[in-house]
């Protein structure tokens, strides 16, 4: 199960996940985080902590970022583990997302 704690400092909010970004994560994606992100103008999306995003997650994390940089918040996604980010870079999600998102 997915589960997450936040860190705030002014309009930055780091958000970090814990387990897998799965289709058990949508809802928790969908209701509780989505709508608390757009309070911000930067938010971090700290995956150190995520072993494992089947094709479900990809498609949370896109619509995530999407969303939020439609609404001018500037997205980034860090310590991504090197197993996941491997799976990123053959799905292209690095330049689907654009290069500088990652961090």
């Amino acid at each position: 199960m997915l589960q997450y704690s936040t860190t705030q400092e002014d309009s930055h909010l780091t958000v970090t996940f814990d387990g897998d970004f799965d289709i058990e994560a949508t809802e928790l994606i969908q209701d509780t985080i989505k709508p608390m992100l757009s309070d911000y103008s930067i938010v971090t999306i700290n995956l150190s902590k995520v072993p494992f995003v089947d094709s479900s997650g990809m498609g949370l994390l896109i619509d995530l970022v999407r969303s939020m940089e439609s609404s001018a918040t500037v997205v980034r996604i860090a310590e991504v583990r090197e197993e996941v980010f491997e799976v990123f870079e053959l799905l292209q999600l690095p330049e689907i997302l654009g290069e500088g998102t990652f961090v």
